[in-house]
């Protein structure tokens, strides 16, 4: 299954440019990173999957719709999978990415 193209573009709105800014496709997905680090990718699972506070990840999950991304069989704290329908807003998809932007910005950079 291919990225949703248009959840891509919002992403991209919502991100901005800047030269830590930049695109790639990962995992059959559109992920975009700064500084090196993923911060969100349009999935090819459908919905976004959200990098945050691996601290944070059971509450999240236990408070929102998201759910913690499971990889490889096995659950990864500070990966979200957000469904489509959850994105629907500018607004819902704004928190997300503010969320995983903040969080993000606060990890070194990779060379």
């Amino acid at each position: 299954m291919a990225f949703h193209a248009e959840l891509a573009d919002r992403i991209r709105f919502l991100i901005g440019t800047g030269p830590e800014v930049t695109e790639k496709e990962m995992f059959g997905g559109m992920a975009f990173l700064i500084g090196g680090n993923m911060v969100i990718s349009a999935s090819s699972q459908g919905g976004a999957l959200v990098r945050v506070d691996p601290a944070e990840s059971a509450v999240l999950a236990e408070t929102t719709t998201a759910t913690v991304a499971i990889m490889r069989g096995r659950p990864m704290p500070g990966w979200l999978r957000v469904s489509l329908g959850d994105l629907d807003s500018d607004e819902q998809l704004g928190e997300w990415v503010s969320r995983a932007v903040s969080y993000v910005r606060s990890l070194p950079a990779k060379r």
